[in-house]
């Protein structure tokens, strides 16, 4: 089963909001999911991003792969750089 990291987009017309979620590469993009790790509102100033830093490393170990914006995002926060000097030090 291959996993992905990617939003699901949420709220209303034209006011979106998005949650990060890991899902099976297959299912629809706001279909089934298998956690929620955390939200993205681009809609405030400064963008809001909310995540879960523990749940979002360990599915990084596990070998989830995360999408474009996901990555953006996770570079952002900082946790790009966390996976990549764990992954060092092993």
């Amino acid at each position: 089963m291959a996993v992905k990291i990617r939003l699901k987009r949420m709220g209303a017309k034209k006011a979106p909001f998005y949650r990060l979620v890991v899902a099976e590469s297959r299912s629809p993009r706001d279909g089934r999911f298998v956690e929620e790790i955390g939200i993205y509102n681009p809609l405030t100033d400064p963008a809001k991003i909310n995540i879960d830093e523990e749940r979002a490393l360990a599915w990084l170990h596990n070998g989830a792969q995360p999408s474009d914006t996901v990555r953006n995002l996770f570079h952002q926060a900082g946790i790009l750089k966390k996976f990549h000097e764990s992954k060092l030090q092993k």
